[in-house]
């Protein structure tokens, strides 16, 4: 093997190879070696099979993933992949081998506890690892929820809850030009906000070999450096671009002699393609998942005879690798060999999920602020509600060009507000952060890569206003002496939300009040018990996450369904004042990272942050304090000297309890503490186990 492996202080791996091949398999083979139970996880994960080690809890899972046909997909873009691009085929071909090699010689103690033994990656298993990641990313269940709102309180209560989702993912990027630093050259800094995982979801890499030397975050068991990455000359990075992509159609379906057909826009019923697939579970029977596919595409929820309820629904998924056959793969490498941001434009080109907006910038003075991804076009209708499969008018007819934007003095700031993907999208994130990252990038002339943690760990919370302006609406005359004291020191709060505030504390306490008491609200009675859908989707239908996101708009709102507002809050006030919260915010808003299998004895630090801040650390108001989403990773591209880039991961670099980098970076990521870059590997020590 002509690769050579070393570390880092933080054992981060940096690769050094002869050539891109040897390279993409010494990725894999460490990868394995520092992720094997991760990968392993994820592999079963695409393939639907997780419940054969981890037990009914992942059954829900494993259904969606066979009826979504996310392996069938999977295999039928790398063999498009080998037909269109046989390099990038035979790179990730390269970096399967590498992970076929670091399984055969992996520990790890879940292995143990499961049972599990390592097995053998596809060809295709990469592409079936970003799928299963990425698949739920543009939040498809939504329109269920819209749907349910629509038939319930009318079409135009849908604009209520017109917010981030409890089910979505976003992120803060910012770009910083070359004129408000202080080295004359671009900064880009961020953080991507997803579900913390232990492992995490990003891996610190550096390759190098004649080609290219990139240090990034890669997404383990993918070869290369798709999201964030720095290649000395130019570096690029992205937030989620909140794009609708995917369309559900409600599907009529019935059995005949030779199986089962589907009414089609022509007003023919055709043949839809079905078999069965049998799920195992440990500790538990087999079960037999019945897979059908229309002409739009896989049925995700219900059949012929209707979901479990009996009600006749079917609903089919239309995403677009199922249709094009290709999942984008094809820009990896040329992203590595990016020198200019013309190169990054370019291998945007062929991004194509999930849709991402992009920053980058280069040594030449080049900046880039675009949209990548693959984007249908469609009928208005597709992109909000179901659509009936058989009526004409809901058929896919192209694909958008995705839109670019400018800086504004110097300075781009995305974090999933409507920006450039406004047109591409249905529902994004209050402009909170993104308003609030302006303002401190504007406070301040020049910038360095150094001051960028002030940014990344701003606690102010502006979407606590309509709360607070109710509050203060309400006046002191007819509450408790209690309730009066409690009302008087929120509305003197600063709105950081501080791990050691004991005011957040309290604001976190009334505003769950108020989301359970408005949840509990006979209006909204028909939207607590949702239809029957799979498990999977169910946390887009739960109304209390939704009343809690959406709580701006339903305090703002002219009228709320008679609904008497000041009530429902004097009632939340009194409440928490007769047992106060008794401590500071993060004595109860605390990380606790999701894992394949639960681990009650793990720590849960203490965090300061919230869903709308900049620190985005995000609980479920009037369900739980606790936070599984926040930055999973973040970053400070330099562009002057790549040697003065920063980053920082949640956990460590190691995947495996008990090594000493499994967590080590974990009190830098609590404070706002940033580890270097290191790309000079005669400061790195040479692995010499791997």
């Amino acid at each position: 093997m002509s690769a050579e492996i070393y570390r880092d202080a933080w054992g981060i791996p940096h690769l050094r190879a002869d050539d891109v091949g040897e390279l993409a398999r010494a990725q894999g083979r460490v990868t394995a070696r520092d992720r094997a139970w991760q990968l392993e996880v994820e592999r079963h994960r695409a393939q639907g099979t997780s419940a054969s080690f981890l037990g009914p809890s992942a059954l829900p899972w494993d259904r969606f993933a066979r009826r979504a046909r996310l392996a069938d997909t999977a295999r039928r873009c790398f063999t498009a992949l080998e037909e269109r691009d046989r390099e990038t085929a035979d790179w990730v071909r390269a970096y399967v081998d590498g992970v076929n090699e670091g399984l055969a010689e992996a520990t790890a103690p879940e292995f143990g506890r499961t049972g599990l033994l390592p097995g053998r990656w596809e060809p295709w298993t990469p592409l079936g690892v970003w799928l299963a990641t990425h698949v739920l990313f543009a939040g498809f269940p939504a329109k269920l929820w819209r749907e349910q709102v629509a038939a319930h309180l009318g079409p135009d209560a849908v604009a209520l809850f017109a917010t981030d989702g409890p089910g979505t993912a976003g992120s803060n990027g910012w770009l910083v030009s070359g004129e408000r630093t202080v080295t004359g050259h671009a900064i880009i800094a961020g953080d991507p906000h997803r579900f913390i995982e232990d492992p995490g979801v990003y891996q610190q890499i550096h390759l190098s070999c004649p080609e290219f030397d990139v240090v990034g975050l890669a997404v383990p068991g993918v070869p290369g450096i798709a999201h964030f990455g720095h290649a000395g000359p130019v570096a690029w990075a992205i937030t989620n671009a909140m794009a609708d992509y995917q369309d559900l159609y409600s599907e009529r379906l019935r059995r005949t002699g030779a199986g089962v057909e589907a009414l089609g826009p022509d007003g023919v019923w055709h043949r839809a393609a079905r078999h069965t697939e049998t799920v195992h579970v440990a500790g538990e029977q087999a079960v037999e998942v019945e897979v059908i596919e229309t002409d739009r595409g896989p049925v995700i929820a219900g059949g012929p005879e209707g979901l479990d309820d009996g009600s006749p629904a079917a609903l089919s998924l239309r995403c677009p690798p199922r249709v094009t056959g290709d999942l984008g793969f094809g820009a990896l490498l040329p992203l590595l060999r990016a020198r200019r941001v013309a190169d990054v434009d370019r291998a945007l080109d062929a991004w194509a999920e999930p849709v991402n907006v992009v920053q980058a910038a280069d040594t030449d003075g080049g900046l880039l602020h675009r949209v990548a991804g693959r984007v249908p076009v469609r009928a208005e209708a597709n992109r909000t509600r179901l659509v009936p499969a058989w009526e004409p008018g809901h058929e896919w007819q192209g694909w958008h060009r995705p839109p670019r934007a400018g800086l504004t003095d110097g300075i781009a700031v995305m974090a999933n507000q409507r920006g450039p993907a406004a047109p591409l999208g249905v529902e994004f994130a209050p402009p909170h952060r993104a308003e609030r990252i302006t303002a401190l990038l504007a406070g301040k002339e020049r910038w360095s890569a150094a001051d960028m943690p002030a940014v990344h760990t701003d606690t102010h919370l502006a979407s606590a206003g309509p709360l607070l302006d109710r509050l203060a609406a309400l006046g002191p005359d007819g509450l408790t002496p209690d309730a009066a004291a409690l009302r008087t020191g929120l509305l003197a709060w600063d709105r950081r939300m501080d791990a050691d505030s004991t005011d957040a504390a309290a604001y976190a306490a009334v505003r769950g009040a108020v989301v359970r008491r408005l949840a509990a609200e006979p209006a909204f009675a028909a939207l607590a018990v949702p239809p029957a859908y799979p498990e999977v989707l169910l946390p887009w239908l739960a109304l209390v996450p939704r009343i809690a996101f959406a709580l701006e708009h339903l305090l703002r709102a002219p009228d709320l369904y008679g609904i008497d507002r000041t009530a429902v809050i004097r009632a939340a006030l009194e409440e928490v004042a007769a047992e106060p919260p008794g401590g500071a915010w993060g004595d109860g808003h605390r990380l606790v990272p999701w894992r394949a299998l639960p681990d009650d004895s793990a720590e849960e630090p203490r965090l300061s942050g919230d869903h709308d801040c900049v620190l985005c650390t995000s609980a479920v108001p009037g369900l739980t304090d606790r936070a599984a989403r926040g930055p999973a990773a973040r970053y400070v591209w330099d562009l002057a000297r790549r040697e003065d880039s920063l980053w920082v991961v949640p956990l460590g670099a190691s995947g495996v309890p008990g090594s000493p980098h499994h967590r080590d970076q974990q009190p830098l990521w609590l404070t706002g503490g940033l580890a270097p870059v290191v790309t000079d590997f005669d400061q790195l020590t040479k692995d010499a186990d791997v």
